[in-house]
This record gives structure tokens, sequence and C-alpha cells, in this order.
């Protein structure tokens, strides 16, 4: 009877040891005043939430199950956090909605979740790294600022081997008899090494409209923007997105170098609004480049500048100048207080077919080709 008893405990123990498990609430909430010299002519003084990070909470958990695995999940909430509204287009959890598995070769997950470039390329963008949403390349066709979520999708990212690492994702289109409509799927890695980070990514996606940007067939996208940057090409049949990167510290300083390519193909296949009789059949391409610097002048504070240029060609016959200029200052790890500024140009012909404005991501176009927006904001995290 000892025996059994101290076998029953030992067996209770065993798998008290292999169900240890966490699960944790978090949340992020940014808001700040937003000045505008041009929205459709006029200046805009507005409070604006996650121009820095989008406001967020969420919970994520993990089971250990023994021998290097564990269930791992996560759900994310967007919201605004000047109006309490759902973001994401009404998503109850339009960040993440995903569960899987962690093991020694690395993760897979199932749902709604970011595509590969977001845990490579897009943490050596300016955007993500102090510049916030109006930091973000001209329209955000390449992705790069995390504004489109993939869901109906399994992912696998690496664990790290020497510094490298790898992930690969694909969403199911869900359309009976026609298996490529909606697909996408995606290809990234990383290699980290000291002070320097190399990155780059691929992503295909059929019918970008509503695919990726919530749009309908016929109707313009409505994530994450309707600008006119791109909206006369989201009747494209498909959407190719390279993009590399690449980052280097020394001492309190960083430089980093981005390069994307944005390829909207075959436009007018049904998937949105048809754009001008001259796109029809065409393919529009985006070139951005993007040199970034920050220092860090204190463990507090911090500075960065950016420059980035994009070209607009096969289509329509665009370009954009737009500069960054940010400053963060931590009041503690929780709470910090930013400042960031943006100013673009445009020229040439854009997706409409009309002559080019500039148009900040995600402010209201402007009416004329130059564009100025500054946003001095709060943020904590919970």
């Amino acid at each position: 009877m000892r025996r059994t008893t101290a076998m029953l405990g030992l067996l209770g123990a065993a798998i008290g040891a292999h169900a240890q498990s966490s699960v944790t609430l978090y949340g992020l909430i940014d808001t700040s005043l937003m000045y505008t010299n041009n929205q459709k002519g006029s200046a805009n003084y507005q409070m604006s939430s996650g121009v820095e990070s989008g406001s967020r909470w969420g919970l994520k958990g993990a089971e250990d199950l023994g021998g290097g695995y564990a269930a791992i999940f996560q759900l994310e909430n967007g919201f605004s956090s000047t109006t309490g509204a759902l973001g994401q287009n009404g998503r109850m959890f339009g960040r993440a909605a995903w569960v899987g598995a962690s093991t020694p070769f690395g993760s897979v997950t199932l749902g709604r979740q970011n595509e590969p470039s977001a845990d490579f390329v897009g943490p050596l963008v300016a955007a993500n790294q102090w510049a916030g949403g109006i930091g973000a390349h001209p329209g955000d066709t390449d992705n790069l600022y995390v504004n489109s979520r993939v869901s109906n999708s399994i992912k696998f990212l690496s664990q790290s081997y020497h510094g490298l690492r790898g992930g690969a994702l694909f969403s199911f289109g869900g359309t009976p008899g026609a298996f490529n409509n909606n697909r996408i799927w995606s290809l990234a890695a990383g290699y980290t090494q000291g002070p320097l980070a190399l990155a780059a990514s691929y992503i295909n996606t059929s019918r970008p409209n509503t695919a990726l940007w919530d749009g309908t067939a016929g109707a313009a996208p409505i994530s994450p923007n309707n600008s006119p940057i791109f909206s006369g090409y989201t009747s494209a049949r498909s959407q190719q997105v390279a993009s590399v990167a690449g980052n280097y510290t020394f001492g309190n300083a960083k430089l980093g170098l981005v390069y994307s390519n944005s390829r909207f193909e075959d436009l007018g296949s049904g998937a949105a609004s048809a754009p001008i009789a001259a796109y029809r059949g065409k393919t529009a391409v985006f070139d951005n480049a993007e040199v970034n610097f920050s220092y860090q002048f204190t463990p507090a504070f911090l500075m960065g500048v950016a420059y980035a240029y994009t070209n607009s060609h096969g289509a329509g016959d665009a370009h954009y100048n737009q500069a960054n200029i940010g400053g963060d200052y931590l009041f503690s790890k929780r709470t910090d207080v930013y400042l960031t500024a943006a100013y673009q140009s445009a020229s040439g012909t854009d997706s409409t077919g009309k002559a080019a404005v500039a148009a900040l991501w995600p402010i209201t176009a402007s009416s004329n080709s130059h564009q100025i927006v500054a946003a001095l904001g709060l943020r904590h995290r919970f």
C-alpha cells in the first residue's frame, strides 16, 4: 500500500511537472496629439490612437508538455484608445488569434497571425523602431509596418542556429474548386551576430484585395486604408513583395538600410473595383529604398532620422520622397513619451490616373504634392 501510494505520488509529481502552464495578460495604450498641415486642403489638429504602436490588449500562454515541447497560444485585440472602437475592421482579436506547438526545432502555429516578414525584416525598418505609422513606406504597399495580418494560416518559425533563423507561412484561400484563389504563401530568414542584423522576405498573395486587405470583389480595400497611392491597383490578380534589410550597431548608434519591391500584377482581375482603362492588364511596381539612423543618447533617450524614396512604375509613374525624425523618452520601463514628424512630397501620376498627391499613412491624403505630420504621444505598457 505504501509502495502504491509512493508511486502515485511520483506519477502525480511527474504529471504536474509536465503540465506546468502560464497565461499572461498584457497590453499597450498609445495616444497622441497630431497636427497635419494638409488633409483634403485644410490643416487639422486631432487626437489619434496608435501613431507609434497600435493600441492593444491580449492573452498569451504556454503549457509545458515535456521533452522541449509546449502548447502555445495568443489572442490579441486591437482597439482605438481615443474612441474605444475595435480595430482591424471590427474583429474581436484582429491582431492575433492562433494556437500551436513549440518544439526543439521551432514553432508551428495555426490561425490569424503576422506573416514572416514581420518577424525578420519588419524590426529593421524605422517605422517599427521609432518613427511609427507615419514612417511607413508610402501606402505601406510592402506591409513592412505590419498593418495586414493573415487569416486561415499555418506558420513555422525555426529556432536560432548560430544566429540564423527562418520562417514560412501558408494561408488557405478556402474557395471550393479554386485552391489558388485568396491563398497566400511567404518565406523569410534572418541572421543576427553581434552588431550585425540581416533579413530577407518574400510574400505571394492571390487576390490581395480580398485575401489581405479585407476588401470585397468589386469594391475598394478597407484595410489598411484607401490611399490613392495604391487604391487604383487593388484589382490585381496577385501581389508579390520581396524585401531585404540590414542594421549595424556601433556603440550607441545604429545605421539601417531597407529595400523592398512590391508588384501588383494583372490589374483588372475583378478582385476589386476596375482600374482606369489605361492600367487594365498591366503590372504596377513599387521600389522602396530607406536609410535610417538612430542614436541612444542615454538609456532613456533615443533620437532617429530616416529618408525613404519610392518609385512607382509600370502602370502609373509616381515618385515619393519622405523624411522622418523622431525622439523617444522613457519615464520607466513601461511608460514613455515620443515626438515624431514626417514630410512627404509626391510627383508624377498615381494609381488613380491623376497627379500624385502626398499621403502619409494613415492620414487622409493631401490636396497637393506635399504633406507634413507631427505627433506628440504618450505610450504605456502593462
